[in-house]
């Protein structure tokens, strides 16, 4: 079994002598930011002057450029996008990294596969929240946290495991438990999920709506049922929750029956091998090398399979069904 480490396990005292700061300011940033002000920790942010300053600027933030930011601390949370950090890191980070510095990063993304060699005198530490940023700040508030991994790949000082746990009950990672994973393993289930788990939930749902419109149902029924109706999210929110099997009791014997007689029919061979080498493309770093050339030449394959994905008919309907929806709220307000 995983270890886990919880609110207990950290010591908060440890950080009262560092100067934090988080480099970018976007969807990550900010929650860690105001998380970390919150409790109770001064926080510097460094980011580029663009729209995400004003918004530090707004949220009450002192904001520096990156490389100000790096030279002005020494526990660091690196948060820009995985495809923009290594230069980034290269040009402002590194210069300005002294003995006895902290990066903390919030995926193992560039450290996994080489884009980010960080210097020996550095401690290199994880904490990778399970979830949208949102959620990160919403958890935090709310008192409940949120799902995390945490992780050590360089203990240059000796104190890195106290630091990034520290930094982890500071951030709100650890209220409901934080696992510990290496830098290899977040990343490769980070990139499995978005790769494997997430393409065969589209896929399936496209499918299912191909299927229901030839056989003559209204898209308003169709979408409703699948997803719009929000049913399909609570009943996951509930997997999350309790597990998927507790909670198949809230369901009719209908129901149960209807979905435990039929699981074995969609396992397939075909995705299982699918899966596997999605999984050694991404282990072998296949897939990174082709991100960052995809970066490197500015997106066109990205941009050309969003306009494909925008001219499907699916998501017309979808778009159509949803006005028709919000239309409806409007007129009951």
């Amino acid at each position: 079994m995983a270890v886990i480490y919880r609110d207990a396990d950290a010591n908060l005292g440890l950080l009262t002598d560092k100067r934090i700061a988080v480099l970018g300011y976007g969807n990550l940033g900010r929650p860690m930011a105001l998380n970390l002000r919150d409790s109770a920790f001064p926080v510097l942010i460094g980011n580029p002057d663009d729209s995400y300053a004003v918004h530090a600027y707004r949220d009450g933030f002192e904001v520096v450029s990156i490389a100000e930011a790096t030279e002005r601390s020494n526990m660091i949370l690196v948060l820009v996008p995985d495809e923009l950090a290594p230069q980034v890191y290269l040009i402002e980070i590194a210069p300005r990294l002294k003995p006895g510095d902290t990066l903390v990063f919030a995926s193992g993304y560039n450290i996994t596969f080489g884009f980010i060699e960080p210097p020996p005198f550095v401690d290199v530490v994880l904490v990778s929240p399970q979830t949208v940023g949102e959620a990160v700040r919403d958890g935090y508030v709310a008192g409940s946290g949120f799902p995390s991994f945490v992780s050590v790949a360089q203990d240059a000082s000796g104190q890195a495991w106290p630091r990034v746990l520290a930094i982890a009950k500071a951030l709100g990672a650890l209220h409901r438990g934080a696992i510990e994973m290496t830098f290899q393993q977040e990343t490769e289930l980070d990139l499995f999920c978005q790769q494997a788990l997430m393409p065969a939930i589209h896929s399936v749902l496209q499918t299912a709506i191909d299927v229901l419109n030839r056989e003559g149902f209204p898209p308003e029924a169709i979408f409703s049922s699948l997803y719009l109706s929000g049913e399909l999210g609570y009943i996951i929110s509930k997997w999350a929750e309790s597990g998927i099997l507790p909670s198949m009791g809230m369901h009719s014997l209908t129901h149960q029956y209807g979905t435990l007689s039929r699981i074995e029919r969609f396992k397939e061979v075909k995705l299982t091998r699918q899966m596997e080498t999605i999984l050694d493309s991404i282990r072998y770093g296949n897939f990174a090398q082709e991100w960052a050339a995809e970066f490197a030449d500015g997106y066109p394959r990205l941009e050309a399979l969003r306009r494909r994905l925008s001219n499907m008919p699916f998501w017309q309907y979808e778009r159509e069904v949803l006005d028709e929806m919000h239309r409806s709220d409007d007129e009951n307000a």
